[in-house]
């Protein structure tokens, strides 16, 4: 009877002990890390379901009751730029501790590919990464893969600005963080969530795209490419072009040219980290909360050739209220970083692509608030769609922010066009805004092209006249539209005096061709 009742209470031990959680905090709070100053800062994390989770940092102490699922979150009150401190998180059975904890500005940077093009990758990359010496720069990268439904955890880790680490952060997210952080003088917290060649509504939730009508052909894309997806006839390809690709990197090397990329693997469509949702669900979802200052964005090369290029601005809307809903911080700062030039340079006056159409559709979403674009057309490569000039992409992203965020006298981006008065004589008077100091490289106003009714261009003569231009045609008597820097890779002319160039513009709504 004894050694029964014994063994009954080691079962019933055993299975309390199993029955309780062990402590743990979301990977975001973790050493080294870097907490928005001035404003009420989320910590959270799981436990025991009831478990009472006391949090505590510098002279406050917050204690808070786990939900029924494990899941607790703590309120911090704010807290002003400095550091380091020390952040501990009890449970009465485990105590949690996060050292070396900053106090300053965070921001969310995300996209694809030149977003998440490293420094060790970039213009002078061995100067930058030597001269690399701030610690109070730090930099999180979110290490989750897609997902087809939301997720509560992510992975990742911070690591400290130094240069034996600096080579594997981003690089325009760094120098955008380093501008901040040598104009301000407070920590600098970056989140790396990025995924080279990946699509926009990837990084939207599908509750907030389904709610777009105008999202329902690209939505519709998707499912129908699902539907009629074909596993056997897609490994069956797969298989021929990896025997090429085989023959193709033997040929490569006994010419000493550099091998070609190996094929991929077919997916199924809804499995694509490209399916609509499918990033957002991994790799945003489980960073909604972290109290941040902003975001900066770097996408749409994956969108420019997919037939869906016309609806970005509408794409990219979506997901700035998407983000800005889901986070509870009102209308956020959210700033990207326009399409640069690219490709063989234009012939023509003007030139249709899906590429003109996502900056188009990148410069007409600065109608929402709060919100700013980083001009680069002049510093892409024609023949590489990841340019390694990263500095003035940053430098620029912290002009806005500088500027719209902080409230630095100095324009926030380069001049943006903002009206066209047609005139009786046949001439157009665009005018801009930022558009102080407003000048022509080599003093000659190029990229100017004016078309009438028949909607055929021709390049056109262009004056600056203040902080606007006058253009006109001796071809084209009553102009109906003017368009200026439109193609892949245009011939450019207008920077006003912080020296960012004019973004590509056209003052019709004409149909292009993608």
């Amino acid at each position: 009877m004894i050694r029964h009742l014994f063994l009954t209470g080691l079962v019933l031990c055993s299975l309390s002990e199993t029955s309780q959680a062990a402590l743990t905090l979301s990977a975001l709070f973790s050493d080294s890390m870097v907490l928005q100053r001035d404003q009420p800062v989320k910590v959270w994390g799981w436990a025991s379901p009831d478990a009472s989770v006391t949090v505590a940092i510098g002279d406050q102490k917050h204690t808070v009751r786990a939900e029924a699922s494990g899941r607790w979150m703590a309120t911090l009150e704010p807290m002003s730029a400095g550091g380091p401190h020390t952040l501990t998180v009890s449970d009465g059975r485990s105590t949690t501790t996060v050292s070396d904890v900053l106090i300053g500005d965070v921001w969310l940077c995300s996209g694809q590919s030149n977003m998440a093009m490293t420094v060790s990758r970039s213009r002078d990359a061995e100067a930058e990464q030597a001269a690399a010496k701030f610690p109070q720069i730090r930099m999180f990268r979110e290490s989750s893969g897609p997902a087809a439904e939301p997720q509560e955890k992510c992975s990742g880790s911070w690591s400290v600005c130094s240069p034996e680490t600096v080579g594997s952060f981003s690089a325009t997210a760094y120098f955008f963080g380093r501008r901040l952080h040598q104009e301000l003088g407070v920590p600098i917290g970056l989140i790396n969530s990025s995924v080279g060649g990946t699509s926009i509504e990837s990084w939207t939730s599908l509750d907030a795209q389904q709610q777009v009508p105008e999202l329902e052909p690209r939505l519709a894309a998707w499912n129908s490419d699902d539907k009629n997806f074909d596993e056997a006839k897609a490994t069956s390809a797969y298989e021929k072009n990896l025997e090429r690709w085989k023959t193709s990197v033997a040929e490569a090397k006994e010419a000493g040219k550099p091998a070609p990329r190996k094929p991929s693997p077919p997916v199924r469509p809804r499995s694509d980290r490209n399916f609509p949702a499918n990033l957002f669900n991994g790799k945003i979802a489980p960073l909604v909360g972290y109290t941040i200052k902003g975001a900066i964005w770097y996408q749409g090369e994956n969108s420019a050739g997919r037939g869906f290029s016309h609806l970005y601005g509408t794409q990219l809307k979506t997901l700035i209220s998407d983000w800005r809903a889901r986070w509870g911080q009102g209308d956020f700062p959210f700033g990207w970083v326009q399409l640069p030039n690219f490709r063989n340079a234009q012939v023509q006056p003007v030139e249709d692509s899906g590429w003109v159409l996502v900056q188009e559709g990148m410069l007409k979403t600065l109608k929402e608030p709060h919100t700013g674009m980083a001009v680069t057309i002049d510093v892409g490569e024609a023949g590489d769609i990841h340019p390694k000039d990263k500095q003035t992409v940053g430098h620029r992203m912290a002009q806005w922010a500088l500027s719209s965020v902080y409230g630095k006298d100095i324009l926030p981006m380069g001049p943006i066009f903002s009206k066209a008065d047609f005139r009786n004589d046949g001439s157009v008077q665009i005018q801009f805004q930022y558009a102080a100091g407003l000048h022509a490289v080599d003093g000659k106003v190029l990229g100017f092209a004016v078309a009438g009714k028949d909607q055929k261009f021709v390049a056109a003569d262009a004056v600056i006249e203040g902080e606007s231009v006058v253009v006109r045609s001796s071809e084209v008597s009553q102009p109906a539209s003017v368009r200026y820097a439109w193609a892949a890779n245009p011939v450019i002319s207008l920077y006003s005096s912080a020296q960012i160039p004019a973004s590509p513009f056209r003052t019709d709504d004409w149909k292009v061709s993608q």
